[in-house]
């Protein structure tokens, strides 16, 4: 259980922040822009849930949890000793995303062209959603270059921009209401 009796410790005021085991980094560190850029992620998903209901809205809140838990997957250091077991990403949270991607697919026309983000309020955060996971996944997989990274949380993130891409197509009237892109339109 977390327990947050002060907001502000004045121990990040010289540019370093601490990691999940306690070792302290800068604050511009590459693991601290993955799981940062994973927080972003789901301020994003909270922008979208504002727009959201049913199915697509309960999806959204068990991402918004599963995002935690990738953050706190990610600014905990893989290997040396741990004094308690950390929390990890699992294969059945990229599972469960799966599924959910399989099954929204199974309603939509195959696309003919790319789409350009938008059409309904949600479908519109639910691209902003996928570019910023998008990016999270850039710097998880540029964290992964350098140090070790539970592979589950590199597929999450994988599986999480296509779930997003899907989902904004449900959004937007089972893909009906799809804004397409036309090549060279404005020439």
């Amino acid at each position: 259980m977390v327990v947050l009796s002060r907001i502000y410790t004045k121990s990040g005021d010289a540019g370093d922040t601490a990691l999940g085991d306690g070792t302290r980094v800068r604050k511009h560190a590459l693991r601290v822009e993955a799981y940062g850029t994973v927080d972003e992620v789901n301020a994003t998903v909270g922008m979208a849930r504002l727009h959201a209901q049913g199915d697509i809205g309960a999806e959204l809140a068990a991402i918004q949890n599963d995002l935690f838990d990738l953050g706190a997957d990610l600014c905990r250091p893989e290997g040396g000793e741990q004094a308690h077991v950390p929390l990890r990403m699992t294969e059945a949270q990229v599972e469960r995303l799966e599924a959910g991607i399989d099954a929204m697919t199974a309603q939509l026309e195959p696309l003919r062209s790319f789409v350009l983000p938008g059409g309904s309020a949600l479908a519109a955060h639910l691209h902003l959603c996928r570019t910023v996971a998008r990016r999270a996944e850039r710097l998880t997989v540029a964290l992964s270059e350098q140090h070790a990274v539970n592979g589950a949380a590199l597929r999450y993130l994988n599986r999480l921009s296509d779930w997003f891409f899907v989902a904004a197509r449900m959004a937007n009237d089972g893909g009906k209401a799809d804004v397409l892109w036309v090549p060279g339109a404005n020439r």
